[in-house]
């Protein structure tokens, strides 16, 4: 089972810009509350408490200013900070001390995933995880522009961005690694472009069989949020569900109470610190509910 989980919130968020010239593109909205929540909201429903969020030195305070320590929603937050990007697999260099002899989940910070059977999917693959990796495909038009998995005839290749594949499955921004995952991390060598590449660490695993790989299959959202496009396609497709539902995603307090990792007094201590806002009227209407 996955106890620990890493949120990447570093990066430069070029494609983002202007914007994030002045702002972690982890902390722009989708919809009413902060990408990052979303990502978190993640960690949480697998219940995972114990999270290490990597940003850039320049962003440190902001993210705990509004997430703080995590105490107030029920897990505990630690922060490290990541000087310039190195590459995904430099989050497991940089979190050596935090994972030690656990395994481990790594969620991208830009990365929204959603769907009614998501979460007992990957809480049934974070039960069952002990030793290798594991990593989540999903099907996508534009295979190129991601890590791409390939399987002929039972023989699975990864590929980074192929110029050319019959494969649409893309591997997503979560993974599950095992305790070895900083060794093997600190192993590879950079690439072309100055950086340690997640696809040669999956490689590592692949290469002694420990590989495991689940679908994402239909029912399921994915979106990589890596543009002011993306950004605003998953604002949309979340407020299109909230304002038909009148139920939120990705919000942590909620997650938090029905969980009971938190009371209703400390939720109205998350209310007060909101101030007035649609986020904060949804929150109100959580404390006359029997959780």
């Amino acid at each position: 089972m996955i106890k620990k989980g890493i949120i990447l919130a570093g990066g430069m968020g070029s494609r983002v810009g202007p914007s994030t010239k002045a702002i972690s593109k982890q902390l722009i909205p989708i919809a009413d509350k902060p990408i990052i929540f979303y990502s978190l909201s993640i960690l949480m429903l697998l219940n995972i408490k114990d999270i290490l969020i990597i940003v850039k030195p320049s962003d440190e305070n902001s993210f705990k200013s509004l997430l703080g320590d995590g105490k107030s929603f029920g897990v505990k937050i630690t922060y490290t900070t990541q000087n310039k990007p190195k590459g995904l697999p430099d989050a497991f260099i940089l979190g050596k001390k935090f994972i030690e002899k656990n395994s481990v989940a790594l969620i991208l910070g830009d990365n929204f995933f959603h769907g009614q059977s998501l979460v007992e999917l990957l809480t049934n693959t974070s039960l069952k995880f002990k030793s290798g990796a594991n990593i989540f495909s999903y099907n996508v038009k534009n295979p190129q522009d991601y890590g791409v998995i390939e399987n002929l005839k039972n023989n699975i290749k990864i590929i980074e961005k192929p110029k050319k594949t019959k494969s649409k499955k893309a591997i997503t921004g979560l993974y599950f690694f095992d305790q070895d995952v900083s060794k093997f991390s600190k192993n590879l060598k950079y690439s072309k472009r100055g950086e340690l590449e997640i696809v040669d660490l999956i490689k590592v695993y692949l290469k002694s069989k420990k590989l495991f790989i689940t679908e994402l299959g239909r029912g399921s959202v994915w979106l990589d949020t890596g543009t002011s496009e993306d950004i605003s396609k998953a604002s949309n497709y979340v407020e299109i569900l909230q304002d038909r539902q009148n139920l939120k995603i990705g919000c942590i307090e909620e997650i938090a109470l029905k969980k009971k990792w938190i009371n209703k007094k400390q939720l109205r201590s998350r209310i007060k610190f909101y101030g007035k806002n649609k986020y904060s009227d949804y929150l109100k209407e959580l404390l006359d509910e029997r959780i």
